[in-house]
């Protein structure tokens, strides 16, 4: 194998080495704002659950028709 075709190799093997590392940060920052977000919904749904609850008897809640 020639130097030049060994050195091509080695700098495309680099620079696969480097995307592969970036998509795996951009995957890792999706992770943690996935997660983020989750414990939001999750706040927030026990927040809807309590007001409802806490609704007065004689207040009627109509969902709407999609649901």
């Amino acid at each position: 194998m020639s130097e030049e075709r060994l050195t091509k190799l080695e700098m495309t093997i680099a620079e696969q080495e480097a995307t592969i590392q970036d998509l795996s940060d951009v995957v890792n920052q999706q992770w943690l704002e996935i997660e983020k977000l989750q414990n939001k919904l999750k706040v927030t749904h026990s927040r809807i659950v309590s007001l409802e609850e806490n609704l007065p008897a004689d207040t009627h809640v109509e969902k709407p028709p999609h649901y």
